[in-house]
């Protein structure tokens, strides 16, 4: 069992679907091989990450981590998983 599988995952955005995130990408992670996404801004790794971590629907295609679907077993997959976006800011009160 690998600990990733991404197989033919498509994200498209805006109203017509026009702006195309992700397309047809696949690729398995081995149980502890370390395993890196690296590309320009806009090249669809945050939204990867949030169909990874269940905070985003693929229009296409399909994954697993740690064996569980993305879509049918989202709430095993948030019990193992922690994401923290980049942009995430602690504020004083």
């Amino acid at each position: 069992m690998n600990a990733v599988e991404v197989n033919n995952i498509k994200k498209t955005y805006g109203k017509k679907k026009e702006v195309t995130a992700l397309h047809g990408i696949s690729f398995d992670v081995k149980p502890g091989e370390l395993f890196g996404i690296i590309g320009p801004d806009g090249a669809g790794k945050t939204s990867l990450f949030r169909i990874l971590t269940t905070l985003l629907l693929a229009d296409e295609g399909m994954a697993t981590v740690d064996g569980f679907d993305v879509v049918k077993d989202f709430k095993a997959i948030r019990k193992r998983v922690g994401y923290m976006p980049g942009g995430f800011r602690f504020t004083r009160i």
